[in-house]
This record gives structure tokens, sequence and C-alpha cells, in this order.
């Protein structure tokens, strides 16, 4: 168990509760009714954890009050809905406090959760027992009693998870609901993860039981918008004459910074233009987000799915285990087989994976003609299932939707593709004359060898591919391929290139007998 903490277990600790966060993202998100039913508060913390782990990615601190600080400042400026504010000022409070230590022993840490819970009390025009507050409020005083940081992180943690229990008797919402609040849900996932650090991989929490969608209650705002935006070139004068101004316009309202200049503006209201022009009127407006509520709640069960296409259910089974949706191609869907793939999902947004160049082509003509309200389709392009694969390993729902496309469109981009066929007819091709049953190897679709044993074919074909480097070599191996022959490409890899891995998986009925990716 750790007697203090340092740098090095603070990061620890925002890793373990993004990942904690990512873990019960679609249950905090379940059971979210309070202040408005719109089912995002998880997504809404996760993405303000994660912009916050971001910026101490990005500015690689090396003191305790230098990560906590750069957790802070990344929560602010990447906050999103209500909890997420309030996350930002839990962090902002827990940085100030031990800005100049350069270690948190139990006293100091205990200081540090009272001054995260009075700015997160501080940013809400009208606070509300039964929720976030409620739980941080408890942790704070649950820190009392004992110096060892050990026994103030567990007793800490252990009142909040007691005030999450105690909520639906504060707030009639949730009890009418039958569950805890989503907020305060997320503050005991952090506190649990702290305390995880701190004590050897110790979790007090107990999962909330999460009843079924139809079971949950629509608690509705009284406004149409959610409206948020930073500012900066102003002072805390005008922030808090911002704050009563946005106070008259809607509810839901907080004007909370950073301390040193910059401020993230929330609001719920009708006014979207009245909003952004008092914020205007206060100092820099920038980086402006409005969700109107209706959408939020109507649209899609999910914001980001992956569909992959593919030529065979076993090749499916794998990008599915990957966590993609599937699209068996056996026979080119028409416009209306596509557009029921996409609402398949029950996403907004759809990512598709064509790994063929002429589903590619078809695909790309059905995104440009789908209806009004149909989700929205980016295709990147995947010349191969190996290149799909590769695309999928770097794909992040929760990164903004621009760099993950180019993110997954560069891995593939990165991935070189081989394959392996028997010639059936005669042919001219780039290296001479093919005669039917001659073994082709292919690279990025172009023929580039003529053998006529397999075996070594196969081989000529990894070193040729290999020829720029490579540390990962992707396999897939389809019904046709002799069954000795990824054991032979193995033990080719392990003699010729012993930094190779190779990774082989079977992918069914395939025109060709091998396809092979290397990154």
């Amino acid at each position: 168990m750790l007697r203090t903490l340092n740098a090095a277990a603070a990061r620890r600790w925002a890793d373990l509760a993004l990942s904690a966060l990512t873990a019960e993202r679609e249950s905090i998100d379940r059971i979210n009714v309070f202040p408005v039913a719109d089912g995002d508060t998880g997504t809404n913390l996760l993405q303000t954890m994660r912009a916050a782990v971001l910026t101490l990615d990005e500015s690689a601190p090396d003191t305790l009050g230098g990560v906590l600080d750069a957790l802070a400042k990344g929560a602010l400026g990447g906050a999103c809905g209500n909890s997420g504010m309030l996350l930002s000022q839990a962090l902002r409070g827990v940085a100030e406090q031990l800005r100049d230590a350069v270690t948190a022993d139990g006293p100091l840490w205990r200081e540090a959760l009272t001054r995260a819970e009075q700015l997160a009390r501080r940013a809400v025009a009208e606070p509300q027992e039964g929720t976030v507050l409620s739980v941080l409020r408890a942790a704070a005083h649950g820190a009392r009693g004992t110096d060892e940081l050990a026994e103030v992180v567990r007793g800490s943690t252990r009142a909040a998870v007691e005030a999450l229990a105690a909520t639906p008797a504060q707030l009639p919402v949730l009890s009418d609901a039958g569950v805890v609040d989503a907020g305060g849900r997320g503050v005991v996932v952090l506190l649990d993860a702290l305390n995880a650090v701190v004590r050897d991989g110790e979790w007090l929490a107990p999962s909330s039981p999460v009843p079924a969608e139809a079971d949950l209650l629509e608690h509705e705002s009284s406004f149409d918008y959610e409206v948020m935006y930073l500012l900066a070139d102003t002072d805390a004068g005008r922030a808090e004459a911002l704050r009563e101004r946005l106070g008259e316009m809607g509810d839901c309202v907080s004007v909370v910074g950073d301390g040193s200049g910059s401020w993230a503006v929330h609001v719920h209201c009708d006014e979207i233009g009245g909003a952004i022009e008092a914020g205007v009127e206060s100092g820099r407006v920038h980086r402006i987000k409005v969700t109107r509520f209706a959408d939020q709640q109507e649209a899609y069960a999910r914001d980001v799915a992956v569909l992959a296409c593919v030529p065979s259910e076993a090749l499916g089974e794998i990008f599915a285990a990957e966590g993609a949706d599937v699209l068996v191609v056996e026979s080119m869907p028409v416009p209306a087989e596509w557009r029921e793939a996409f609402t398949g999902t029950g996403a907004g947004h759809v990512v598709v994976l064509p790994n063929d160049l002429d589903t590619a082509l078809v695909v790309e003509r059905a995104v440009t003609d789908l209806p009004k309200g149909a989700p929205e389709v980016v295709v990147v392009p995947t010349a191969s299932p190996v290149q799909g694969l590769a695309a999928l390993a770097v794909h992040d729902a929760y990164r903004r939707r621009a760099d993950d496309q180019v993110a997954m469109a560069e891995a593939a981009a990165a991935t070189r593709r081989g394959e392996l066929y028997v010639a059936d007819v005669e042919a001219l091709t780039w290296v001479g004359r093919c005669r039917p049953g001659d073994i082709l190897g292919l690279i990025d679709g172009e023929v580039v060898l003529i053998g006529e044993d397999l075996t070594v074919t196969a081989q000529e074909l990894l070193t040729r591919m290999l020829a720029l480097g490579g540390e990962l070599l992707t396999a897939l191996v389809g019904d046709n391929t002799p069954a000795d022959l990824p054991g032979e490409l193995s033990a080719h890899l392990r003699r010729a290139h012993p930094e190779v891995e190779m990774a082989t998986y079977p992918a069914g009925a395939l025109d060709a007998l091998l396809l092979i990716g290397i990154e």
C-alpha cells in the first residue's frame, strides 16, 4: 500500500480511472435520468476524462502538482455536458490544493477532496442534493478520522459508495426510475480507481443494478438545447455576470474556470444565439457545441459503429470479436440493402470498412444517395480484410470523429497487402505469362511472382513484402489452403525474420489461398 501519493501514482490513477470509466460508460448512460434523461452522462464523463489524460500525455509533467494541473486543464478544455463540467471542477480543486506538493499524505488528500467538493458545488447555480455534489461531500467527510493515506482513501471511497446508494431517497426522479444518480456513480468510479492504486488493487464499489431500458422514466428538460463553449479574455467579475445572465435564459448553468483565465460555459436553454451572444459580450468565445435534447433521445442507440464488409462468416467472426458490426457480402448489396445495414447498426455515425476495391466503389455510391434522417456514413478505404483489421485496431469511438477516421485510414494505408492465388486461366501479367495451375503472388493488387510450388512462392512473397521492414504479419487462411502452409511460413519467418510476429486466422471461403498483411 502507498503511504503517499506521488506523480507516478497520480498518473496510474488517471489511466486506471479512464479504463474504469470506459468499462462503466454504457451502464452509467443507462441510469442517466437527472437533470435530463438524455442517456449521455457516462459518455460525457469518459470524454472529459479522456481529454484530461490526453493533456497529461502531451505535457508529460514529472511532479504531482504538474500531473494534477494537467488533468484539470485538460478536463476543463474537453468538458462535455454538466457532468463533465463538474468533473473538471473537482479535478481543479484537487490540483489547486496540491499544486506545490511533492507528495500527498492522508491529511493533504483530505484537504484536496474538501476543495474539490467546494469548487464543484460553487460551479452549480442551484445545487441539488442526491447528485454528484452529495457524493463528493460524503467523500470529503469520509476522509476524516485518520491520517494514513490508505485509510483516508478507503474511508472516502466507502462514504461515497454509501452516499450514492442514498441518492434515490434524495431525488424523487431517481426513486421513480429505480436508479442511483449517474454522475454520482461516475465519481464513485474515480474514487474507487484511486483506492485500487493506493491499496494494491482493492476495489470497493459494487456494480450498480441497471433496470431494463423500458423501466426508465423520461425526465425532460423544460428547454430544448444544451449550449457549451469555452471563454477566454475575461475575468472573474465578467464570468459571474455571465452566469447570472444565463440563469435568466435557462437552467443547469455553469461558468467555471481553471484559475488561469480560461472558462467553460454550460447552459440548458431555448435561445442558442442569446446564450452565445452573452458569451461574446463577456470575452472571446470558441469551441461552441450545441446539442438538441430531442435528437439525443430519439435518434440512435449509440454514437458510432464500425461496419465491416467481409466475404465469409468465419472472417466476420474475427471482425466481430474486435467490436465491429459485420455485413457478409456474398453478392453485392443493392442500395436498399446498404441503407438497412447502416441503420441496423443503431448508430448515428457509421464507419464502413469495405475490405475490397469493388465493394468500396459500390458503397461509396450508396452513401451519396442516403435519405434524410439516415445515419452519417463514412467509408475508410480498405482494399483487403487485412487492411480492415489494421484500421479497426486503431479505432477509438471517443476520439474526435475526423481524427479517428484519419487514424484508421492511415493504419490501412500503412498495411502492405499480399495475396496468393492459383491461376485458373492463361493470362499475361506484369511479370510474364501464367498458365492454369500456376501460383500467383500479388503485392498491393499487382502480380509480382509466378511459381509452381506453393510453399516456395509464398516464402518468396513474404521476403519481398518484408524488404521494406515490418513488425506484424497477419495471415488469413482460406478453406482451400493446405493445412501445413501456415506452419511452413511461420518456420520461414523464424529463420529469416525472427523480429516479425505472425498471427494466423481461419477466414473461411476466400477466392485467394492466403491473404497477408504487413504492418
